[in-house]
């Protein structure tokens, strides 16, 4: 069950209802909760939709061994990656990708799962991730580098983007807004300006690639030229060998010794285009021209060299965090995988939540919306993660813990607008809280049942528990509780049913409204469609009956009639008994949904 944190309701309910397509307007989820369980959660709701899984595992586990608590048969690090994979291959677009930190004592193991899960064609990667510091505490070859082991779900359909996985050139916009800013202070590109340019380039740190965009045009474009000759060690075809004509001399120029490049009516098109570089005369050979304009982006490379370290950042936005990953690595992986404007981003090992930091920073920057799922188990969810997300959200820039200056119009334009925050119940709570019926007594962790025995026991003598969804309790659904593990002590604590009957539903909400019904009754009722009926229209319709009379069914009947409240709507889920039309209660739906491997009942 979810639990989620509100406004005082009435609030609430009165903010919510001002928005349409909610679902639409949500930037970001936060989830506390069991990785697992979390992607069992996202089933319904995301699947075949996360265009990008990147995650930073903890393979750096001490010397006291693995550090996350599990119910897997055998608790290691192969098997808990292993046994996540099925549920997140399913959450993936076709052309979506898996991306995954991993250091040099884990790589050939998750390498080899990655290969055996997603298919030896569709692992991609890895990339190196050259962090130029060598481990200063080795006694051996001291390393410097971690990998990016990268997948994707279906290769065909990553061959029918673009070009396939690319990235933009690291440095295009500073050069070119450092040629703007020189044809502008030497009034048009002149041959001054083409100097002061070159000059430029030579003293910059740049990858060969891009030094070689060095020249300006008279239009003032940053522009390399190419050699045109045929690439392959035997000749071209011999349409290929047509001579280029000076447009000063009008005589032909010499013709690479294999051939052109390009068809003859290819080589058309360039030179109507001015494409096409000649020499002072007919006696050099003619080149392409490629304007970085038109250039931004280039296959992505195996190594990635980045150095830097968040420390001025941590300090910055008051929060601490031991290694976490960088906020430009993040950004330069979400941007190959999700470059989409409307991407998924799922990260289930969060940490401190850079992946979420590197997503509001990129839709910053170009304007995009996409939206990020973030799973984290740990206590830091609520020291770390949360507050370091609130602060990203709010304002770009941060100095001794508060912000540096207020967010510009356009940036507070696309900053996120609506994060979730939930939190799951965790497997331990579930066992330390489901209650027996009585004169059974209560099942303790440590207590030795047999498989059989602990299955009919939790599917019959728990029945009755609200851990295993009791659908009596449902007739009041806003104040459904559950009993916490809180330092030892069970406590009770409110658990939101209409918002897990959402995600289990797989309803991408359109819209969410409170309303007050006869005797005042609360119902909170939602629209939308699922995934699994796209097109389809679905209304969820909440309402507190306990203590109703046939009378007060009557009624409610007739409020829903009355207000339209299913009107349009091919599927009807309402809680408890109802005289409803065609509505369909929702309790046995939601508990096969919770426990789809129980038994009937």
């Amino acid at each position: 069950m979810v639990d989620t944190r509100h406004f005082p309701p009435d609030f609430a309910d009165r903010l919510l209802s001002c928005f349409d397509d909610l679902d639409g307007i949500t930037d970001g989820v936060l989830i506390h909760g069991d990785n697992w369980q979390a992607l069992r959660l996202l089933q319904e709701k995301h699947a075949a939709e996360v265009k990008c899984i990147y995650i930073d595992p903890p393979y750096n586990t001490g010397q006291d061994g693995f550090l996350y608590k599990d119910h897997y048969q055998h608790s290691t690090w192969m098997a808990m990656m292993d046994s996540l994979m099925p549920a997140l291959m399913d959450l993936m677009a076709g052309s979506g990708s898996f991306v995954s930190h991993v250091d040099e004592h884990e790589f050939s193991r998750l390498d080899s799962l990655i290969s055996m899960r997603f298919g030896p064609q569709r692992n991609i990667g890895p990339i190196i991730w050259d962090k130029r510091n060598p481990k200063g505490d080795a006694t051996a070859i001291a390393s410097q580098h971690e990998y990016l082991c990268w997948a994707v779900k279906d290769y065909d359909a990553l061959k029918m983007g673009k070009r396939g996985l690319i990235r933009k050139k690291e440095n295009a916009q500073a050069i070119i807004r450092k040629a703007a800013e020189l044809v502008q202070s030497h009034h048009g590109a002149t041959d001054k300006a083409q100097d002061a340019f070159k000059a430029w380039m030579r003293r910059q740190n740049f990858a060969g690639g891009e030094k070689a965009y060095s020249n300006l045009d008279d239009n003032g474009d940053v522009y390399q030229s190419v050699s045109m000759s045929w690439p392959n060690s035997q000749q071209a075809p011999e349409e290929y060998f047509q001579p280029l004509i000076h447009p000063d001399t009008a005589k032909p120029c010499p013709v690479p010794a294999r051939g052109w490049r390009n068809t003859p009516e290819t080589m058309k098109t360039l030179l109507a285009q001015g494409s096409i570089l000649f020499g002072p005369d007919e006696t050099t050979q003619p080149r392409r021209k490629y304007l970085l304009r038109d250039n931004m982006e280039e296959n992505v490379p195996s190594i990635y060299y980045f150095g830097g370290s968040d420390q001025t950042t941590q300090n910055n936005m008051g929060y601490s965090f031991p290694n976490p990953k960088p906020i430009r690595l993040a950004e330069y992986v979400v941007s190959i995988a999700a470059p989409l404007s409307d991407a998924v981003i799922l990260d289930y090992f969060v940490g401190s939540g850079t992946t979420a930091h590197a997503v509001i920073n990129l839709n910053r920057e170009d304007g995009g919306r996409r939206r990020f799922i973030l799973v984290e188990m740990g206590e830091y969810f609520d020291s770390v993660l949360l507050p370091r997300v609130k602060k990203a959200a709010y304002a770009p820039e941060w100095k001794d813990g508060k912000p540096k200056r207020p967010p510009t119009p356009e940036e507070a334009e696309r900053s996120p607008r609506v994060i979730k925050c939930m939190r799951i119940e965790s497997y331990e709570d579930a066992l330390d809280g489901i209650q027996f019926d009585e004169g059974v007594g209560q099942l303790r962790l440590e207590d030795k049942l047999d498989g059989y025995l602990l299955k009919y026991m939790l599917s019959y003598e728990t029945k009755n528990s609200a851990t295993m969804l009791n659908a009596v309790k449902l007739n009041r659904p806003f104040s459904y509780k559950l009993r916490v593990n809180e330092r030892g002590a069970l406590v009770e604590r409110s658990a939101d049913a209409p918002e897990t009957f959402n995600y289990l539903l797989g309803l991408r909400v359109k819209t969410r409204r409170a309303l007050r019904g006869p005797g005042g009754a609360r119902y909170l009722i939602y629209t939308g469609e699922t995934r699994a009926a796209p097109g389809k229209s679905a209304a969820v319709i909440w309402r507190e009956t306990a203590d109703w009379t046939q009378a007060d069914f009557e009624r409610d009947r007739d409020f829903v009639k009355d207000n339209g409240i299913a009107d349009g709507a091919d599927e009807v889920y309402v809680n408890g008994d109802s005289c409803i039309p065609n509505a369909k209660g929702l309790e046995p739906l939601f508990k096969a949904r919770m426990f789809p491997d129980a038994p009937p009942p």
